[in-house]
């Protein structure tokens, strides 16, 4: 029998439902079971590909080409599976839906309501994922806060759902402030919250309580006198300097012996992260990578070059410290790089920031700085070829200038003349040709990738002989030979990038080849500077005593 796990948030946002959603998932993951999520966002846009990332955080993208909330980014990882766009349910999917419905006569002349049209189309919603996935246990991340107007409808569904099929687990994500000289925990805005979710009708049968550090027995007594929450059902999830040492936590804390009760089956975990997390803890060495990008502010903007580095670290043990640079600061003052071992350019859009991004790729190439362009990444650094390598001034993409003498990046065919911005770019996973005797051959071992696409940009084919001609190579195209998908300098292995985003596909067990290989080529060039130095003061020594 098809069985959920439909997790909410409580007192404030941004408490981590989706790390905590993920990590229930990878607990039953590796305890054999099959799984599969949902995440339920209740803002009205109908997916995230037109949101700014100041707003939600990264637009994750799916193999199918589905712009999606970056939570799904968290379930891929790590549940080590692969999700499509349907697993993402929105305000704007479920009324745009009912409303063609409506025009098309579907409801024969009912008056179309909240309840049962819209509540019914959320459960068919949900059923459609669990029936396709094939998994034992879906988890719903029911986005934004218990009390919020916006997620409304989704909970009244989802208690329906546990009325119609009963097989339903609540679990409530809640914040227990410590406050005062003694730090005491707070239980009261638990309680608040609970009271709110009994009053729509949920009772919650697994509290997790955020706190910044772990629930005392008494805390957690009170939690359950106040909520008929047993005291076995409240985890604490205290706050971890990474994510992915979270299950372990919430395993210590008897989550297991809770679910197995709960969903009546037997959890055998066995934790596939042992090695990978004492990496994370204990790491061997460390560099700095700066990710140079307009977002800076907001780190969950770039979350999964984030992750992927994260995933490096816990197969290397090599840690990476990031330096968040704003790319208009590095416009007018490349310094700022001076201490980096290593440089990223990530993806994005609009002209603001990317004279920075350019000044940057620019430092990279006259100092010898490993560096790795991603998406947007890697037409800047056709374009800084352009410019500084051809000498063609005022070489652009005609994103940025449409008049640009020299426009080494253009539109696609196919996106001329499309004035929708919301799914209409080239999206998704794709398949990649990679040339032999290159850079990219040896990094990936393979002739054939498929990675995860998500521009309308590429490079002008009128200026690839051009480029190549320079010292440069496109070593990867798709498969028809006609876009440029790899970017690499002829006997440097440390500069590369790619029109694709291997970030969106890097795994915990499996991180992304070209993050990888940037940590390593980091790793090379910070041991080479400290050689160096030392020699330096060696030389220095030698002449004074001379």
């Amino acid at each position: 029998m098809m069985q959920y796990i439909v997790v909410t948030g409580g007192v404030i946002s941004g408490l981590g439902k989706g790390t905590i959603t993920s990590s229930i998932g990878h607990i039953l993951k590796d305890s054999g079971i099959k799984v599969s999520a949902v995440k339920i966002d209740p803002y009205i846009n109908y997916d995230a590909g037109t949101m700014n990332p100041y707003q939600h955080g990264e637009v994750f993208v799916l193999d199918d080409g589905g712009e999606v909330d970056l939570d799904l980014g968290n379930y891929e990882r790590f549940m080590n599976i692969n999700l499509t766009k349907n697993n993402n349910i929105t305000t704007g999917k479920v009324y745009l839906e009912v409303i063609q419905k409506e025009r098309h006569g579907d409801y024969l002349g009912k008056t179309v309501q909240i309840i049962p049209h819209i509540t019914d189309e959320i459960k068919r919603r949900i059923r459609d994922v669990a029936k396709s996935s094939g998994a034992d246990i879906v988890l719903i991340e029911v986005g934004g806060t218990v009390g919020d107007i916006e997620s409304m409808p989704f909970l009244e569904a989802l208690r329906q759902l546990k009325r119609e099929e009963s097989n339903v687990v609540f679990a409530h994500v809640t914040l227990v402030p410590e406050i005062g000289p003694t730090m005491e925990q707070k239980t009261k805005p638990t309680q608040h919250s609970v009271k709110s979710l009994r009053e729509i009708g949920i009772q919650p049968d697994i509290i997790f309580a955020r706190s910044k550090r772990r629930l005392t027995d008494e805390t957690k007594a009170r939690i359950s006198l106040f909520t008929d929450v047993p005291v076995e059902g409240i985890i604490s999830v205290s706050d971890v300097e990474n994510v992915y040492l979270l299950p372990q936590i919430m395993v210590k804390e008897g989550l297991i012996t809770r679910l197995s009760k709960l969903l009546n089956m037997d959890i055998n975990y066995r934790d596939s992260w042992s090695e990978y997390t004492e990496n994370i803890r204990n790491p061997r060495e460390r560099v700095k990578i700066a990710i140079v990008g307009k977002y800076v502010d907001l780190h969950d903007a770039y979350i999964s070059h984030k992750e992927a580095f994260s995933h490096v670290t816990g197969n290397t043990g090599i840690a990476v410290d990031i330096m968040w640079i704003d790319s208009e600061t590095v416009r007018y003052d490349q310094s700022v790089l001076a201490e980096a071992d290593a440089i990223l350019i990530p993806g994005g859009f609009g002209y603001r920031g990317v004279e920075g991004k350019i000044a940057a790729t620019k430092y990279a190439l006259d100092n010898g700085i490993p560096f790795l362009g991603i998406c947007l990444g890697f037409q800047v650094a056709v374009i800084a070829v352009a410019r500084y390598v051809l000498g063609l001034e005022g070489a652009n993409s005609t994103e940025f200038d449409e008049k640009t003498k020299y426009p080494v990046v253009d539109i696609l065919p196919e996106q001329k003349g499309i004035k929708d911005l919301g799914g209409t770019m080239r999206l998704g996973s794709k398949k990649v040709i990679i040339k032999k005797g290159t850079l990219a051959h040896r990094i990936y071992g393979t002739d054939v990738i498929y990675e995860r696409h998500r521009h309308r940009y590429e490079v002008n084919p009128d200026y690839i002989d051009m480029i190549e001609k320079a010292g440069f190579r496109f070593s990867a195209t798709d498969d028809e030979g006609m876009r440029m998908e790899i970017l690499e300098k002829n006997g440097d292995d440390s500069f590369i990038a790619t029109q694709y985003h291997s970030e969106f596909k890097s795994r915990p067990l499996d991180p992304s080849k070209v993050h990888l290989h940037l940590v390593e080529q980091a790793l090379i060039y910070k041991q080479r500077r400290i050689r160096e130095k030392h020699e330096g003061y060696a030389t220095a020594a030698s002449g004074q005593s001379q």
